[in-house]
């Protein structure tokens, strides 16, 4: 087990000092309740007397102090195992689809695959099961296929196996349906895909050997599953931990309208990587025949409701479900670089499931697609996308975090652990919230006519803009989503623009926003645009959560285009005009976090990961 260990105090960019963080939370109560993992702990702690708690229950900003391994090619719990694994045993779970989600070219019985791996328990002790669902077991073309799900993968099953299963949780690695050995059509995201995830979180909960407690688990596509299973009043679904996972299949790749290149053939490229030459590529969903034209339309029509010429992208889109019919609890994971699935979508995310009543935790570093601690792979992460923030973005006590986390909702042992976020700063210190962006922001405005500007007025594909603020007197911490309105000057039936803010001084990028202009008031709904009329783009950038030092000055740069975005269709040319004027207006967030704030918390440093295991 581990234990509290006197150690010195290491060099750390943190501002936090120990001794001066439990002087502070003694004092203040919020602080006492937002930055425990629970209650009890925090006020045993902060006594000085022994910590009388549950190990997995000792407070975020103490578990720097804990004796854990930091060399792992994951983080591990500090205890031995308790339980042998058992053999791993093969299951199909009989679904039952309504009419319009029967398979259109190869009907034959709905079957959900599965996979199971349980502790060796004492007869008549009852487990919870961990699962992780996704269409990538056994997944790509003939002779070169991944793992199929008898083999715990590299992503959540081979650490839940290594970390979980022997603390007495059962391991499930399930297949979506038309993949792997799983039956019917490959329905991505969509309502057939869906029920049968439900269906497999129900026979999990239901079997002799559970407790009926189930969570579900996973990174990007199976990351997006926990929404899907979260979209039923399903009371055997107590808990979901979705990393990088969208939210809707429109929401991951369109940004204020603007398409990423990728969302053209989204959907055809998931339906190829299942052909292998046999009978089950007859395999034919209802959904296949109007998806792959859903992107064309959305892209260049959608203004004369090209993007709503069928429901695809409404039955694709989970959170709403989710927020009415969900009742258990949500973990948030997210890379605020992550440019696979936007950092966007857990917020307003994460609010609007508190407001809902839903107990949710958030962590969020300034990792890429990645979990919170791969050491290995955050080590490559390039300068303004995350480099600044290493090593100490790397969570080498996440397993501990998580085990508290399922120890409650799944097994019903230790108190409940507090709604609250850990969020990571560019610079890589952590600090503790209540929710995110923070209660207390507060907006500072910014008129472009207050800034520098260069490259004239117009946006096009041959020609950008940028504009460089003051000088800023005291270090400034931005931790939300900044806004930019932009009064502009429409010459076409639309056009885009690609909004990066850097620290002007260092040049180093900050963030980014995208705006088509037929979306100009944001979200999902686009409007006609006339040429030579001025409008006003509400432009909300992702979120941030950066520092601008003392000394330094803010630099937004417009371009056309950036990064992995479509060019605007029919209009990049030609450009948009932007006014220069004080009625474009820059929007900051902006929160005051004094050195000795013990919001700030230290964290486990990580090992070189030149010799870090893999």
């Amino acid at each position: 087990m581990a234990e509290l260990v006197e150690v010195a105090e290491p060099t750390s960019r943190y501002p936090l000092d120990f001794a001066l963080a439990s002087t502070f939370a003694i004092s203040i109560v919020f602080i006492i309740l937002a930055s425990a993992f629970t209650s009890p702990a925090t006020s045993d702690l902060n006594s000085g007397a022994p910590p009388a708690v549950n190990w997995w229950e000792v407070p975020i900003q103490d578990r720097w102090q804990m004796d854990l391994v930091n060399n792992s090619w994951r983080s591990q719990l500090p205890i031995e195992d308790k339980f042998k694994i058992l053999p791993m045993t093969e299951h199909y779970v009989e679904v039952e689809l309504p009419p319009e989600e029967q398979d259109a070219g190869f009907p034959e019985q709905a079957k959900m695959h599965l996979s199971l791996w349980l502790p060796e328990v004492p007869d008549g002790v009852k487990v919870p099961v961990i699962s992780t669902i996704h269409p990538y077991y056994d997944f790509g073309a003939p002779g070169d296929k991944s793992n199929p799900n008898t083999i715990p993968d590299r992503g959540v099953g081979k650490w839940v196996y290594e970390e979980f299963v022997p603390q007495g949780y059962a391991l499930a690695q399930v297949s979506t349906f038309g993949t792997g050995k799983s039956t019917h059509c490959q329905d991505v995201k969509g309502r057939g895909e869906q029920i049968g995830i439900d269906a497999a979180v129900r026979w999990l909960g239901k079997q002799d050997w559970s407790n009926g407690n189930v969570a579900v688990m996973g990174k990007s596509y199976a990351g997006t599953t926990n929404w899907e299973a979260a979209q039923f009043d399903n009371p055997y679904l107590k808990t979901i931990v979705p990393i990088s996972g969208s939210i809707g299949v429109q929401q991951m790749f369109y940004r204020n309208g603007s398409s990423e290149a990728r969302a053209l053939l989204y959907d055809v490229l998931y339906e190829g990587a299942t052909v292998d030459g046999d009978s089950s590529d007859l395999r034919m969903c209802s959904d296949d025949l109007i998806g792959p034209a859903s992107p064309f339309t959305t892209y260049t029509a959608a203004e004369l409701g090209g993007d709503r010429w069928n429901d695809y992208w409404a039955e694709r889109y989970h959170l709403p479900d989710v927020l009415s019919n969900y009742r258990g609890s949500v973990y948030i994971v997210w890379g605020m670089q992550d440019w696979n699935v936007d950092a966007y979508h857990f917020s307003p995310t994460y609010q609007l499931l508190r407001d809902r009543g839903i107990n949710v935790r958030g962590i969020f570093g300034q990792w890429g697609h990645n979990y919170p601690d791969q050491i290995v792979v955050h080590s490559g992460i390039g300068s303004g996308y995350g480099a600044e923030a290493f090593p100490n973005m790397t969570r080498m006590d996440w397993a501990v975090e998580l085990f508290g986390w399922f120890e409650y909702y799944l097994k019903d042992i230790g108190a409940e652990p507090v709604s609250l976020v850990q969020m990571q700063r560019n610079d890589g210190a952590w600090h503790l919230e209540e929710t995110w962006p923070p209660k207390d922001v507060e907006w500072l405005e910014m008129g472009l006519d207050q800034f520098q500007a260069t490259g004239g007025q117009r946006v096009s594909t041959t020609n950008s803009l940028t504009f460089e603020s003051e000088v800023f007197e005291n270090e400034t911490h931005i931790s939300g989503l900044p806004t930019l309105h932009l009064d502009v000057q429409a010459l076409c039936k639309g056009g885009q623009i690609f909004a990066t803010m850097k620290d002007a001084t260092t040049g180093l990028r900050l963030g980014h926003a995208v705006m088509d202009l037929r979306y100009r008031d944001g979200g999902y709904d686009a409007k006609i645009t006339v040429p030579f009329l001025s409008y006003t783009m509400k432009m909300e950038f992702n979120p941030m959560d950066v520092v601008i030092p003392a000394g330094h000055s803010l630099a937004i740069e417009l371009t056309e285009t950036g990064e992995d975005y479509l060019p605007s269709p029919d209009c990049a040319a030609i450009g948009i005009n932007v006014e220069t004027t004080s009625s474009s207006v820059l929007s900051l967030p902006l929160i005051d976090r004094a050195e000795e704030d013990v919001r700030w918390f230290k964290v486990i440093e990580p090992a070189d990961p030149a010799n870090a295991s893999s």
